[in-house]
């Protein structure tokens, strides 16, 4: 919670003002932002100062490992994060490679369960590191990036947060995610939710202890439309104690996670916060 406000306070203090041509609005800017998640001792990092929500974000996180390209999935694990993307978009609906609705094309988890090759065949990198892991092998590029330039133009939407590499030492299991993007206010804990969880599960499923989350975003910004309630009311409150996150202990390998997970798996207890803020969204 501390290394989050501290990044809002940076952003107010240092940040650099810069007009944001996809929104017209402009964003309070900086330049890199190094946070860590204790995963091992499970101090889940849910926002305190304001209400935050967790189970639309690990909802949608479980699409991408299931491999999913289309909104009407992820709706059914109990996220809309894709509707407007693969509805509304209009450069989207007017793109040759859309499918029909709830498409969302080459986005995301079907970069990581079946990035394709030249040759026609796909690679795996989700299953490829798990199977590395459960034995015990790190061979410093346990990677699952969803970033593919090559196929922009073959979905709704490119990855914000596109890069996980997993570092094995001894039985500790790490992890590293980068960003590219961040709405501080709105967006960064859902992506603390996914980082955490993310490496929680990687453990658990390949009998790894988890260590700590590293989470590297290139930039961090506020809009302008979100700044008086960050520096007039979130940064004023004060924080609560970090809440833990139950996974449940029957979830043991991958095609768990690919067939009969909920959200029902998934609890967070002992979470104290203040009331909830409406920041303004970006579209």
């Amino acid at each position: 919670m501390k290394q989050y406000l501290d990044l809002c306070r940076r952003i107010i203090d240092d940040g650099v003002w810069i007009e944001n041509e996809r929104t017209g609005k402009r964003c309070l800017t900086v330049i890199n932002a190094d946070l860590e998640y204790d995963v091992k001792n499970n101090k889940f990092p849910m926002i305190t100062t304001r209400k935050s929500f967790y189970r639309s974000a690990i909802a949608e996180f479980l699409g991408y490992i299931r491999g999913y390209d289309n909104a009407a999935d992820f709706r059914a694990l109990g996220t809309k994060t894709w509707d407007a993307n693969a509805n509304l978009n209009e450069a989207w609906l007017n793109n040759k490679y859309r499918k029909g609705e709830d498409d969302m094309g080459r986005v995301y988890g079907i970069q990581g369960r079946s990035w394709a090759k030249p040759d026609g065949q796909t690679i795996d990198q989700l299953r490829k590191v798990v199977d590395n892991l459960s034995k015990g092998i790190d061979d410093r590029a346990e990677i699952v990036t969803f970033y593919n330039p090559g196929e922009f133009d073959m979905g709704c939407l490119r990855p914000c947060m596109h890069t996980h590499t997993f570092s094995l030492v001894g039985d500790t299991l790490h992890l590293t995610s980068y960003q590219r993007s961040c709405d501080v206010p709105l967006g960064l804990n859902f992506n603390q939710v996914q980082v955490f969880t993310f490496l929680a599960l990687m453990a658990q499923i390949t009998g790894k202890k988890a260590g700590t989350a590293y989470h590297k975003i290139v930039n961090a910004h506020i809009y302008e439309d979100q700044l008086e309630l960050m520096r007039d009311v979130q940064l004023k409150r004060q924080p609560f104690a970090s809440p833990q996150l139950k996974i449940n202990p029957k979830i043991q390998s991958l095609e768990d996670l690919e067939t009969w997970v909920t959200m029902d798996d998934f609890e967070v207890v002992g979470y104290e916060h203040h009331e909830a803020i409406k920041y303004p969204f970006a579209v």
